[in-house]
């Protein structure tokens, strides 16, 4: 196991997955660099690492060719823990195996956290939380309990029909990040990316179809970790800023 700072613990690497194009925003630029309250969308994610204590190394993947263009806003941000910033890959799954790759460096027992750059919100807090879950598991998502009753559904005589209904008690949507400890992960990624049927939406589930002798452990989230896709999405998490701002300033817990 590496060591840091002579602690004994493994080094904690956090790759920001910012690789999309953000068809659904409609704009000129990959969502990413769209402003938010003052910074880019790619800055506040990367913010929540940089100020989490238990992170030691960040590294960024985006969107072939804006490279130069991340590198840059992120130096001139001063973020520290900010080691690279690479292209990341054509799919999700593409980029997370490009993330991995970018650390091939680090040993089996050290720790990767896995976050969507389209989640600006997230917290120092959550991203704690999710290390300290590894410390007896291998793999955990951030997750929050469904408001919502969710179906299963089937084609019907006239289109689709209810098919089931789970109980909603047992039913999480899933956040980022996601952490593990490189070993997990690597074996998990390798017998995904030699299945020629491979269909992933997220890392914890590449890791629980092929290992499913592995624990995810769930990791408590936080509702204001929302998805940035839609351009209202923008205007909610604006809204979110603020009021946690304004938290701050009377002295109560900001995101």
């Amino acid at each position: 196991m590496d060591e840091v700072d002579g602690a004994g613990r493994p080094r904690v690497i956090a790759a920001v997955l910012a690789g999309g194009v953000g068809a659904r925003m409609g704009a000129g630029a990959p969502k990413q660099f769209l402003p938010l309250a003052g910074r880019t969308i790619l800055e506040h994610a990367v913010s929540a690492f940089e100020e989490c204590p238990d992170v030691d190394e960040i590294v960024v993947l985006v969107v072939d060719g804006y490279v130069p263009r991340a590198a840059e806003l992120l130096a001139g941000a001063g973020f520290a823990k900010v080691t690279r910033v690479l292209a990341g890959g054509a799919t999700r799954t593409a980029t997370s195996v490009a993330a991995l790759a970018a650390v091939s460096g680090a040993s089996d027992d050290d720790i990767v956290l896995l976050h969507d750059a389209a989640r600006p919100l997230v917290s120092p807090a959550t991203v704690s939380a999710c290390v300290s879950a590894l410390a007896g598991a291998n793999a955990a998502g951030v997750a929050v309990p469904s408001a919502d009753t969710v179906v299963r559904v089937a084609a019907g005589p006239a289109g689709e029909a209810i098919a089931e209904v789970p109980a909603r008690s047992s039913l999480r949507r899933m956040q980022t990040p996601q952490g593990f400890r490189l070993g997990t992960v690597r074996r998990a990624y390798a017998l995904a990316t030699a299945d020629p049927g491979l269909v992933a939406t997220d890392d914890c589930g590449v890791v629980l179809r092929y290992l499913p002798g592995e624990e995810v452990r769930i990791v408590p989230g936080e509702e204001t970790n929302i998805k940035v896709t839609n351009p209202g999405d923008v205007e909610v998490a604006e809204a979110l800023l603020r009021r946690s701002r304004d938290r701050a300033a009377a002295g109560g817990a900001a995101l």
